[in-house]
């Protein structure tokens, strides 16, 4: 599964963070257990310690509240950190042997000779990345109004910005597609500034610049329209990037170097 470290490494980062928590909230934990009984309908609360003469626990009066919450909190804690443990552990093993491209690589260590004879489990990244940007596709198309811009690839764009990241990616060897159309249901077609295939995932991430947002109507289509991306399931920050531009805040290249190592590197 593609992405699959990446995932265990966030979930590794927030189990870290959660028995970090707990271990310092049972260092000031009271010594015993809590035990909770029921008699005539009410519930009464037992402080039980090692070695206590009393085997069911000290009765806990109703001015005790404080330490019987903490009791209970204890006793909760100390189920979650078990738990924690265990589920590190069983992260930590997986990560050390796991490779997102393990059956990628034992294609790729076969002479050159053999990978002609061998049909692969699944495509190598090379191979599905060719076959992505050989797939067909018609863009948007252009009105007769619209400005006359080409990439340095040799392709129409709407605008300036759109040829500044059309040339960026470009220079950077990153595969993209202009304006490939994409269904958003409860929208319609709609077509990317730019889409890309992610290397980590192997799913499309699409990257949307919006350059009039200073234009309420302009403004209010473009919300809609990223609120429509995530109610299909793509959320920005994670398979949408999207950048902005008013009269007085243009796109520069530092934005666009920091999406492209966020998402694409």
């Amino acid at each position: 599964m593609y992405g699959l470290r990446e995932m265990l490494s966030e979930e590794k980062n927030r189990l870290q963070k959660i028995e970090e928590k707990t271990r310092n909230q049972l260092k000031d934990a009271p010594k015993g257990s809590l035990r909770i009984s029921k008699s005539n309908k009410h519930i009464q609360y037992y402080h039980c310690t090692e070695g206590h003469p009393h085997k069911n626990g000290i009765y806990l009066h109703r001015t005790e509240e404080k330490l019987v919450r903490q009791l209970a909190q204890k006793g909760y804690d100390e189920q979650v950190l078990r738990l924690v443990e265990k589920r590190l552990r069983q992260i930590r093993r997986i990560a050390e042997e796991y490779q997102d491209d393990e059956i990628e690589k034992l294609f790729l260590r076969e002479h050159e000779a053999r990978q002609k004879l061998i049909c692969p489990a699944e495509l190598t990244w090379n191979q599905q990345l060719e076959q992505w940007m050989l797939e067909k596709y018609e863009g948007k198309g252009f009105n007769d109004g619209n400005p006359i811009i080409y990439s340095e690839r040799g392709e129409r764009v709407r605008s300036k910005s759109e040829k500044i990241l059309s040339d960026y990616f470009y220079r950077k060897n990153i595969p993209y597609k202009y304006e490939k159309p994409l269904l958003l249901k409860g929208y319609g077609i709609v077509y990317p500034d730019f889409t890309f295939l992610s290397k980590r995932t192997r799913k499309e991430i699409y990257w949307e610049h919006e350059g009039r947002m200073d234009d309420p109507e302009y403004a209010r289509t473009a919300i809609k329209k990223i609120q429509t991306y995530e109610d299909n399931g793509i959320y920005v920050g994670d398979r949408l990037i999207l950048t902005f531009e008013t009269e007085t805040t243009i796109l520069n290249t530092k934005d666009i170097e920091r999406n492209v190592r966020r998402y694409l590197i």
